[in-house]
């Protein structure tokens, strides 16, 4: 009698206790969800210029995580499983487009048809503003952060997707808006009168991919890249013994390498310069598909394209 007495004693007390467990994480799942209710939208962008941009808009209204760090290819970028869980968590999912992620169109494609609101910085732009690939004129350049117009454009175009989402802060997102393209404007007048100090015929730019096209185009620069206008693609023998040739016959002083991107194609473009009896320098290192981190203090776009044209200008002049 006294067991089974101890037995239901027993039995209650593991009752009592999974009650009170039960309440405790019910009270710590409301108080999870009470802290959600101050009004900020959870962004996920996926490269550190997205990343940049969203935070530039959205300000104080948004809290954005960026699922690619600094020194990152985009390119060959494969979503992880955390990666996709918080996308899929998030209010706003926010994307270059033109295949800059091209491991992950899947992923935005399951999304939309979730009923995400994804904001594709392709669809702000018009067609006729882009560039083609030479090789394959179907498919578009995706390096528009390059043309610091465009990047206008890309900023008018979140704000005006954050306005529509999130109503009721969209005079915030316009003021930022506004506060915004002052700021790229001064860039431009920074980028124009630091070209003017190389020689039009100086003006010539080789890099390890073709990513810089739109900066050639809006900077008046011929651009040459090793690789096409995706890391994808690799370089071949042929590759570089052709740009080695251009290189040597137009004396060009300098070429550079990317932050994303291995050097060891621009190191072995250097070795050929030589065998063919011209010194080529390394200009230095030009941040590509990715801005600079906290520590370099170039972890914005303004700060990042300000030591890409001091880098090449620098180099060339």
């Amino acid at each position: 009698m006294k067991y089974i007495i101890k037995n239901s004693i027993f039995a209650l007390s593991a009752c009592l206790m999974m009650i009170l467990c039960l309440g405790s994480i019910l009270t710590g799942c409301n108080q999870a969800n009470e802290t959600k209710t101050d009004g900020t939208k959870n962004i996920v962008t996926t490269t550190t210029m997205l990343y940049d941009l969203v935070r530039e808009i959205g300000g104080d209204k948004v809290e954005v995580t960026g699922l690619m760090g600094p020194g990152i290819d985009p390119h060959l970028y494969q979503a992880s499983s955390g990666d996709v869980s918080k996308m899929q968590e998030a209010d706003i999912v926010v994307y270059n487009g033109l295949h800059l992620e091209g491991k992950m169109a899947e992923v935005f494609a399951s999304l939309e048809q979730q009923g995400k609101s994804i904001i594709s910085i392709e669809k702000g732009l018009k067609t006729d503003l882009l560039l083609a690939d030479e090789e394959n004129p179907e498919i578009h350049d995706p390096h528009i952060w390059f043309d610091v117009s465009l990047w206008k454009e890309a900023a008018k175009h979140v704000a005006s997707r954050l306005s529509e989402i999130d109503m009721e802060n969209a005079e915030v997102y316009t003021k930022n808006l506004e506060n915004y393209l002052l700021e790229l404007e001064e860039l431009e007048q920074y980028i124009n009168s630091r070209v003017a100090e190389v020689s039009e015929n100086q003006r010539i730019l080789i890099t390890a991919h073709d990513a810089f096209r739109y900066f050639g185009n809006a900077y008046d620069f011929e651009v040459k890249g090793l690789q096409g206008i995706s890391t994808a693609s690799e370089a071949g023998t042929a590759d570089v013994s052709h740009l080695a040739s251009f290189i040597a016959d137009h004396q060009i002083k300098a070429v550079f390498v990317e932050s994303s991107v291995p050097p060891k194609n621009i190191q072995a473009l250097k070795e050929a310069v030589s065998a063919k009896g011209f010194e080529v320098e390394i200009g230095g290192e030009l941040y590509s598909d990715s801005l600079g981190d906290a520590a370099s203090k170039h972890d914005t776009y303004i700060a990042t394209f300000k030591e890409n044209i001091d880098t090449i200008v620098d180099a060339l002049k």
